[in-house]
């Protein structure tokens, strides 16, 4: 057997030695930041915090919003009556009387309205009622017209057109007044139409079997043949 060797009573440790020698370091670390501390303000006495304040150089004041009121609430809709349902009782005889000429002879209606005489019915184009529409007497006279009146240069550019003339025609069949209802879209065919639409004579318009004015449109047409 080996013998081991054991530790000999009154042996200092480190340990020990840290605690004896403690006082000694503290005291003199404390002696050190005194003397630190005094030399400082000795050989800078003047230190000081530097400013970092600021001041506005001018102020400016907002101006706020007028007070907004708000209306009061609307008042409650009155809620609808209830709908009450009709009840009717169609008979399935009732017959819808007949309306065509056979059923109703021209001699047995009723005469036209007359004329009141309120308004000139040509100062502008209207609505005028009638049963036969006037019609052209002097076709050949009017087709003369057209070749004559067709402006040359649109003629030989082979450029045509068709402008819709208004005619108010009195009960006698002679033309009263002609104007433009749609252009042809060259303002020289428009202007010939007219000249041929001077020309032309009609037949009166009859409502039913009495001659009466009547504002009419009729197509003038010009085209290259």
């Amino acid at each position: 057997m080996t013998a081991q060797a054991l530790p000999s009573v009154g042996v200092e440790t480190a340990n020990d030695r840290l605690k004896r020698s403690w006082d000694n370091w503290f005291w003199g670390s404390m002696i050190a930041a005194t003397l630190l501390h005094f030399g400082t303000f000795q050989f800078w006495p003047s230190m000081t915090a530097e400013d970092v304040s600021f001041t506005a150089d001018e102020l400016e004041a907002i101006e706020l919003p007028p007070e907004i009121e708000i209306p009061p609430p609307p008042e409650a809709i009155s809620r609808p009556a209830t709908p009450v349902i009709a009840e009717a009782e169609i008979s399935e005889d009732i017959t819808i009387a007949p309306t065509t000429f056979e059923d109703n002879p021209v001699e047995d209606l009723p005469p036209p309205p007359e004329s009141t005489g309120e308004g000139d019915l040509g100062a502008n184009p209207t609505f005028t009622p009638y049963t036969v529409a006037p019609d052209i007497t002097n076709r050949n006279e009017v087709v003369r017209a057209l070749e004559r009146e067709y402006p040359p240069l649109l003629r030989d550019a082979g450029i045509g057109g068709t402008a819709n003339i208004w005619f108010f025609i009195d009960e006698n069949g002679r033309v009263q007044d002609t104007r433009i209802q749609q252009s042809s879209g060259h303002d020289q065919l428009d202007q010939a139409a007219l000249r041929v639409a001077d020309i032309m004579e009609f037949t009166p318009a009859l409502n039913r079997d009495k001659k009466v004015p009547v504002w009419v449109a009729f197509p003038i047409t010009f085209q290259v043949r």
